[in-house]
């Protein structure tokens, strides 16, 4: 009588998702990208310039079947190549990191050429009324309608509203003790500000007051209506 095969036996050994993601891409890529015009440089080039988001190194590994160690060595080849550090001249564009991914945007020495171009004829600027209240929200999040009325003295709630039509702040759950909706910004306010995270904005926290200061403001606001 023969041995029966034994199964594996199951391990706690934890999975390395970006190996599993990177090797499942290969199997279905029906074609090797090195083989397209311009190769792997020119693929990647061309994933970003349709990109609407930033997309990050792993995502990008596993849309063109490298590894992510490859695709960072490729995006810094591009990068330099735009700035025009590898022979040619500089571009109008640069790849950028924002967040945890990358994408094409136009060099910051055109902003201004840039900045005439889009803002021509456009009115849909934010008041400085929605600029002191993100403000608020980016260096004191998260924070809750109420405590953003108490820093600057007014009523913010339609305007908090105009922050998330427009995708600059986002509900994050509640406040325990007031129940309150509590907001902070979002990805594409670090997209639009060129930041990677909230810890390259300016130190201009410590002149506004601690909102700690202003436990309770949500409990009276509810109260008085």
């Amino acid at each position: 009588m023969s041995e029966q095969p034994v199964p594996d036996e199951p391990t706690d050994e934890p999975v390395d998702e970006q190996v599993a993601a990177e090797s499942a891409a290969a199997d279905e890529l029906a074609f090797d990208v090195d083989d397209l015009p311009g190769g792997a440089l020119a693929a990647l080039e061309a994933v970003l310039m349709v990109a609407d988001e930033p997309i990050s190194a792993v995502r990008l590994a596993t849309v063109l079947a490298l590894p992510t160690s490859r695709v960072e060595a490729l995006l810094a080849e591009l990068s330099a190549e735009y700035r025009g550090e590898l022979g040619g001249r500089p571009r109008g564009f640069e790849v950028r990191r924002v967040g945890d991914g990358w994408r094409i945007y136009s060099a910051p020495a055109y902003a201004d050429v840039v900045g005439r171009f889009v803002l021509d004829g456009q009115t849909a600027r934010l008041t400085q009324a929605a600029l002191e209240t993100l403000a608020v929200i980016a260096y004191r999040q998260p924070v809750t309608r109420g405590q953003v009325s108490a820093v600057r003295g007014v009523n913010v709630d339609g305007v908090v509203r105009t922050l998330t039509t427009r995708g600059l702040v986002a509900e994050m759950g509640t406040d325990p003790s007031s129940g309150a909706v509590l907001y902070q910004t979002t990805g594409y306010f670090l997209e639009r500000m060129g930041l990677s995270s909230l810890d390259e904005m300016p130190p201009l926290a410590p002149y506004l007051p601690d909102i700690d200061s202003f436990d309770g403001v949500d409990q009276a606001i509810g109260d008085s209506r």
